[in-house]
């Protein structure tokens, strides 16, 4: 075994031979893969191998896409056979739900750029003979998916690497991983040390034990799955994949016969206290009892099946995540990357995910929105089992079920509250949660003040309340207190702190102490990477707050560019402050008796940040706003939330103060224009094409994405405000957009405007679409009119939020 490499790669099942094989094609020749037995020999040899492309996301979709790309080619380029069937898939529909979640699939699969089709019950039945079409009422059919065999596939992209100057060792068992000065030095085995800087953990159900070596957390739970196998019976080989979500389970066919399985809801977590050293090539105990359910629920669809002589009950270990999800990319020790949790997506996506990670490696960025894959993005609550495992229970038991926009995860809840928790409770707060974060969607006492009639039609219409334009049309009116406590808080100091975020930030940032910037962070694409606001509390310290569920991302990609030398410390301190929005037109009049402050227009303008008492509370006041509207974020030291929520509630009561929730932010921010990292903006887009140039100051100097931005022409599409003709027809997100018949985009996000009483998307468009370009958007098999509009739609001038 070699002494030194490029990079070596722990774990040699499917993802791991994915990651060699694309290190190896993209120029990396000097690398190795250790694996601790056999290749194939942790779960991926159990593997059921089904291949669907479409998924709840572009990024995703688009890894799968280039999965069955490699899946085609990859047999004839390294002479093996891979098992590779592009039989399709059938995805059926027994419900009026289900029929409504395969209607807006096929919206998605349109932008995606992937052929499916909605068939009738009388066609899915006779592309897969032996299913009956007892309560099926319709099918999505995608003719490029298929399945493959994960041995096969996994042997040939071992051949591929090593045709490349890859090498693979076998019976090779890792003990540690050597670091100097939080960076990886080596790569420890039982058969020598291997030094390099680069190291990937695609240890499967071994993941997290590998990542401990290195003082990572990675949160993976192995879960016993179970599926089984028929002796032939003379089915069509060619039939397609078959998967009814209603009744739990999957089929597809097996020389002759068919595999079936499913996700129980009974679930096992399995190994908890640490998977047996031996533990290789092994399968567990069949478990007939747990996998009854999925049975007698197969049977319903398929009643053939209860005749057919089953061969084996497979039962084995694999790596679930507690968000579903993969585990993708670098950690917070640097070199240390990890590529672990598939198998909620399976052999779909390793070839894909193989390409993403390289790619990630050797280029210094992926090329897709990876965020909600990322290795970073759980928060140190993951770090205990019974969370991890609770989440990744739900997770599992649920994988089926319809999940509406809005839907909300229960298990290991309540964990993270704000101190004015209680008195949201006391308010009748329904609550959501993000990053374990328990936040207040909406006060349902407040929707006696709402209208019904305004009840968005389909799905967006079922987690929803009359309350949520109720707290909308207090904040445009008279003011709204709304509880960010959540939002994450990141200090940036240290002597070299000015000059690290001038070098990170589009915008200038190092400005006069008391300053408030709203700025991005890009990548060197010029792609959005953060998206926050900068106050400058010091010569020498600034405050970064960003969305909840985006501060394990922005503080990973501080620290990654942070300089070693000490002249920058970053830090989280979310929790160290509770912080609460106080916006409306009556905000000044509800927060100036609360302090000796002036809090006039010309003493307290907009964007400054000042420290002021609101009572007997010390506070650090921010005049911002999310919503459009006069106001302030008010931080204070946890300790003292409870009070300051109590003073400015006491204050507000006889001014017509209504306690807000997420969703009327949500819909206050839509009017006005604002921007949602991940959706509306992602490291895909520039603030060129997102409208946001605004805060990109080229004559600063130097700074990450600089040269890219420069130097670009106009842009070839644009982030345009929609305005659809039709107010209860609410577009989710990723449904398709056209002008005269030729599909041109898809929504980024969207949602009701209460004030201007017009259903609002947002999508890129070609920039030749101009304002007044009459537009459509399909939603739920519908297409909806509408047009490009000026935007913001609500106060144009931004003249209520400089009042």
């Amino acid at each position: 075994m070699r002494d030194r490499a490029r990079a070596v790669v722990i774990g040699g099942g499917v993802g791991g031979c994915s990651i060699l094989y694309w290190l190896a094609r993209l120029g990396w020749n000097d690398v190795v893969l250790v694996e601790r037995a056999e290749l194939t020999s942790g779960s991926t040899f159990h593997s059921a191998g089904l291949v669907g492309q479409l998924r709840s996301t572009l990024s995703l979709t688009k890894m799968m896409m280039a999965s069955v790309d490699l899946y085609r080619s990859l047999e004839d380029e390294v002479g093996l056979e891979t098992g590779w069937h592009e039989v399709g898939s059938l995805r059926l529909a027994s419900s009026e739900e289900r029929m409504e979640e395969i209607s807006r699939q096929a919206g998605w699969a349109k932008t995606f750029g992937l052929p499916l089709e909605l068939i009738s019950p009388d066609e899915a039945q006779s592309m897969f003979p032996p299913m009956t079409r007892d309560g099926v009422l319709g099918a999505a059919f995608l003719p490029t998916d298929g399945y493959i065999d994960p041995s096969q596939l996994t042997f040939a992209l071992a051949e591929g690497a090593r045709r490349r100057g890859a090498e693979i060792e076998q019976r090779t068992r890792v003990t540690g991983i050597r670091l100097r000065r939080g960076r990886v030095e080596a790569v420890e085995t039982d058969l020598g040390d291997v030094e390099t800087e680069i190291v990937v953990n695609a240890g499967g159900i071994y993941a997290r034990e590998i990542g401990a070596l290195a003082g990572v957390n990675v949160p993976i739970v192995p879960m016993a799955h179970e599926y089984l196998i028929t002796k032939p019976t003379g089915l069509p080989l060619e039939m397609p994949t078959m998967r009814d979500p209603s009744l739990l389970v999957y089929f597809r066919p097996e020389s002759g016969g068919l595999v079936m399985g499913g996700y129980e809801r009974n679930s096992a977590p399995w190994a908890l206290e640490g998977i047996p050293g031996n533990f290789n090539s092994r399968l567990l105990e069949e478990d007939w009892p747990r996998f009854e359910e999925l049975m007698e629920n197969a049977v319903v669809r398929l009643p053939a099946l209860a005749e057919m002589e089953v061969v084996k009950l497979i039962n084995g270990p694999e790596a679930f995540t507690p968000d579903g999800e993969f585990i993708l990319g670098p950690s917070d020790v640097r070199g240390f990357w990890v590529a672990a949790g598939f198998c909620a997506h399976g052999l779909a996506g390793a070839g894909g995910l193989g390409k993403l990670v390289a790619e990630w490696i050797v280029e210094g960025a992926p090329s897709l929105d990876v965020w909600h894959m990322d290795s970073r993005r759980f928060g140190a609550a993951y770090r205990s089992q019974e969370y991890a495992v609770a989440r990744t229970k739900e997770i599992y038991e649920t994988y089926y079920d319809v999940k509406y926009p809005g839907h909300e995860r229960s298990a290991g809840r309540p964990l993270r509250v704000s101190p004015a928790y209680a008195r949201l409770q006391e308010l009748g707060a329904v609550f959501g949660e993000k990053s374990g974060w328990e936040r207040a969607n909406w006060f349902e006492p407040n929707a006696v003040r709402g209208d019904e009639f305004l009840r968005p039609r389909g799905w967006a219409g079922k987690l929803w309340s009359p309350a949520i334009g109720a707290e909308h049309v207090a904040c445009r009116k008279t003011a709204a207190l709304f509880d960010e406590s959540s939002f994450a808080k990141l200090e940036v100091s240290g002597e070299g702190a000015a000059e690290f975020l001038e070098r990170l930030c589009a915008n200038r940032v190092a400005r006069e102490v008391g300053q408030v910037t709203y700025t991005q962070m890009l990548n060197a694409r010029g792609g959005i990477e953060c998206d926050f606001t900068v106050s400058r509390l010091a010569e020498d310290r600034f405050r970064i707050v960003t969305g909840t569920a985006f501060g394990q991302h922005d503080l990973a990609w501080l620290r990654q560019h942070a300089p070693d030398d000490g002249s920058v410390h970053v830090a989280d301190v979310t929790s160290q402050y509770a912080c609460y929005g106080l916006w409306g037109p009556k905000a000044r009049e509800i927060l100036q008796p609360l302090t000796t402050a002036d809090l006039s227009n010309e003493a307290f303008p907009y964007m400054r940040a000042r420290e002021l008492a609101v009572g007997s509370v010390p506070c650090l006041a921010l005049r911002v706003t999310y919503v459009g509207e006069l106001g302030w974020e008010l931080y204070c030291p946890s300790e003292f939330g409870l009070r300051l929520w109590d003073a400015l509630w006491e204050s507000g009561r006889e001014r017509g103060l209504v306690a807000g929730g997420y969703k009327a932010i949500d819909s206050l921010r839509l009017e006005k224009g604002y921007r949602v990292w991940g959706a509306d903006i992602t490291p895909e887009d520039t603030p060129f094409e997102a409208g946001l140039e605004f805060a990109v100051k080229l004559d600063k100097g130097g700074f990450v994405g600089r040269e890219v931005l420069a130097a670009a022409t106009e842009p070839e599409r644009l982030l345009r405000c929609l305005a659809l003709s039709d107010p209860r027809a609410v577009a989710l997100g990723s449904e398709p957009v056209r002008v005269r018949g030729d599909l041109v985009g898809r929504v980024t996000s969207g949602g009701y405007g209460y004030t201007v009483d017009r259903s609002i998307a947002y999508a890129y468009v070609p920039a030749e679409h101009e304002v007044g370009t009459e537009i459509a958007v399909e939603i739920f098999g519908e297409w909806v009119a509408g047009e490009i509009a000026v935007e913001p739609l609500y106060d144009p001038r931004g003249e209520r939020i400089r009042a």
